[in-house]
């Protein structure tokens, strides 16, 4: 049964591709990196998640770090028709294997993706996981938002967004961050906060391109 809702849903998420018009914002900034042969970290909030394998080229592998709870897992399964791959952890917690495996993608020359505000929230607020990362890792963490004109926002802490069919759609691509290797506690919080407030920007921006408001980050902890 669990197999057959991932199929569906992996299905829907093609179909709502394939009928709508999309505009893609910043893309410059991805290309760049894999023209120079070059791993990235993806970062994107929670409540965006759903359509973003759509905006990634299949052919580049890439490795999503996907909560070990049941819905991460569902995620991951959907995911996995895209050719994408998973590793059980959080951005916050219970993410040793996780981490290792997305160290190593990196090290390999492989992307990963990362929702910094998941499992659990507060919405639309990074923790500073993925600061981490790259600061071991070296490479450099690119934002990207999608929004819909056509759309249901369901009353969970992310305000999960699901687009509908036949609608007009929007990626947005933010400017790359670097953290530097010696980064110290409050350089990592500053970055953590500068990412923070760039993804909410592209968020608002993508929302704004196909005349939607836009979601409103939870309050800080």
């Amino acid at each position: 049964m669990r197999n057959a809702m991932c199929w569906l849903a992996a299905r829907y998420i093609a179909f709502v591709y394939a009928t709508s018009r999309w505009t893609e914002v910043g893309r410059e900034h991805p290309e760049a990196i894999w023209s120079a042969g070059k791993p990235f970290i993806l970062s994107f909030w929670h409540g965006r998640l759903l359509m973003m394998s759509q905006a990634w080229p299949r052919p580049k592998p890439i490795h999503m770090l996907i909560s070990q709870h049941r819905d991460g897992q569902l995620i991951a399964r959907t995911v996995a028709h895209f050719g994408i791959k998973s590793a059980a952890g959080s951005s916050s917690r219970g993410g040793a294997g996780g981490l290792r495996i997305m160290l190593k993608a990196l090290k390999d020359g492989e992307c990963v993706g990362i929702t910094p505000d998941g499992p659990r929230g507060p919405r639309q607020r990074a923790a500073d996981g993925v600061i981490h990362i790259a600061r071991m890792s070296g490479v450099p963490v690119v934002p990207l938002a999608y929004a819909t004109r056509s759309r249901r926002l369901l009353d969970s802490w992310d305000r999960f967004l699901v687009p509908r069919p036949f609608t007009r759609g929007a990626f947005v691509w933010g400017e790359p961050l670097v953290v530097p290797r010696d980064a110290d506690p409050a350089e990592i919080e500053r970055l953590r906060a500068l990412l923070e407030d760039r993804m909410n920007a592209i968020t608002a921006q993508a929302d704004g391109l196909v005349g939607r408001p836009t979601t409103e980050p939870a309050a800080p902890c």
